[in-house]
């Protein structure tokens, strides 16, 4: 277990952390969860509690949540209205020996909502999710090649990726990972290709023509796709045969109540939703035009958990919230005040420094070129807005409790960081200003 090079400010969390290290292979059960990821020794490790758009931790520190847990939280934590209704159904039971009315209610739901959406299957998160569409999609059609762009999970139809000598998976994932466990034979399953290269993909579906069963895809994240090239992705599909699935399970429905699919007005054969799908409760969904979901009536997908009551019940009620509030209009208005905000203070202290990307979900470029001070830098910026109560990266995932109040703390921590890196760059003593370990940037995005 590595050491900050400083005393630790969460000596509680670090507590925990060397309990769990001994216990839990790699100490937390989601690698995004990792203290690596943000400042180690500085940030918190362990949460307590949490309402609204904050959450406190272990040492009694208040934070605000810039990843909203890890993009699960859409409405607030502990939203009220979600909260009373999953409780007012743990009175009535979770889960039967038979079946019950709220799987169709969601599914007629999520139908009404969701362009491609005529008929829906359920699993509890997102990378499971998306091993059912993958597992439809064969099924359907018969083949067994899977070309994919970005994040998908940790399965085996996944990895296989990187059973190939050139490790595929670098430039979806994260560097390193060794596909321990995943069948040798599953090699030349699936196959990468680059976000936004049209030419590429029709290359690919060429090379393997007639053998694709899946286009699987981010369709957006934090930046908006060339213009044309989703409508494009899905005319290479339908020509090729081969099913496209969206994976909105990070998108969500931030974008629209439809999800980024009705928002960017490109319809796929499949989408899976997760994340933001029920404010923190485990639920996903599985969605797709009849052709493509009814054949798997015929095919074994089961389970006992993915239709109990309460991710039904949360999810329901998540979805009708965010139409009654309007919470993407709400996201899209305060991601743009946010960045607005960020870039005066940036222009105010002097930092080359612009926050950017989509308003739902911005991020924060810092006009460096060196990749290992950028990194340095990242890694200050997260520690010194820690040390002022803004838990995150240097990215926002937005969440509708975010407010005015959010608003003026980040901008003013912002400032001070902003000054602190400032300085340090000016005096050459980024290195020496951290108080952490560089933070390991696990996931490195294709889609942005």
């Amino acid at each position: 277990m590595p050491q900050p090079p400083h005393p630790t400010r969460v000596p509680q969390s670090m507590a925990l952390y060397a309990r769990a290290t001994q216990l839990i292979p790699g100490a937390t059960q989601l690698i995004s969860r990792r203290p690596t990821r943000v400042a180690y020794g500085v940030s918190p490790i362990y949460a307590a509690r949490a309402q609204g758009a904050r959450f406190w931790d272990v040492d009694g520190f208040e934070y605000i949540d810039w990843i909203s847990g890890i993009g699960a939280i859409l409405l607030g934590y502990a939203d009220p209205v979600v909260d009373d209704a999953v409780r007012a159904q743990l009175a009535q039971g979770t889960i039967y020996s038979v079946n019950h009315e709220l799987e169709i209610e969601l599914a007629e739901e999520l139908c009404a909502a969701i362009p491609c959406a005529e008929m829906v299957r359920y699993a509890k998160c997102g990378g499971e999710a998306c091993a059912i569409a993958v597992r439809i999609a064969r099924g359907v059609t018969g083949r067994d090649k899977v070309l994919f762009c970005g994040y998908h999970g940790w399965h085996d139809w996944y990895l296989a990726a990187n059973l190939a000598e050139d490790a595929n998976l670098n430039a979806h994932l994260f560097p390193g990972i060794d596909p321990i466990g995943v069948p040798r034979a599953l090699a030349g399953t699936v196959l990468p290709f680059p976000s936004g290269n049209l030419a590429a993909l029709s290359d690919q579906l060429e090379q393997h023509r007639g053998e694709v069963a899946a286009i699987i895809m981010e369709p957006l994240r934090s930046e908006l796709p060339p213009a044309g090239y989703l409508a494009g992705v899905a005319d290479l599909a339908r020509a090729h045969g081969a099913v496209l699935i969206f994976d909105e399970v990070s998108s969500g429905l931030r974008f629209s109540t439809g999800g980024a699919q009705q928002y960017l007005g490109v319809t796929p054969d499949m989408a899976v939703f997760a994340k933001s799908l029920s404010n923190g409760y485990p639920m996903a969904a599985v969605v797709g035009r009849r052709a493509v979901m009814e054949p798997a009536a015929r095919m074994f997908i089961s389970s006992t958990y993915w239709s109990d009551t309460i991710g039904l019940r949360a999810a329901l009620t998540t979805l009708r919230e965010v139409r009654r509030r309007d919470v993407p209009g709400q996201l899209w208005r305060f991601g743009q005040a946010l960045k607005s905000r960020l870039n005066d203070v940036a222009a105010e202290v002097g930092l080359d420094v612009q926050c950017t990307g989509v308003d739902v979900h911005p991020h924060l470029e810092f006009g460096i070129a060196d990749p290992q001070l950028k990194s340095q830098v990242i890694t200050l910026y997260i520690q010194e807005m820690a040390k002022r109560g803004c838990h995150g990266y240097a990215a926002f995932y937005l969440n509708a409790a975010q407010g005015d109040a959010e608003l003026a703390q980040t901008s003013e921590a912002a400032r001070e960081s902003f000054t602190v890196i400032r300085d340090a760059l000016a005096s050459h003593t980024v290195a020496q200003r951290l108080e952490c370990a560089q933070q390991q940037d696990a996931f490195r995005r294709l889609v942005r």
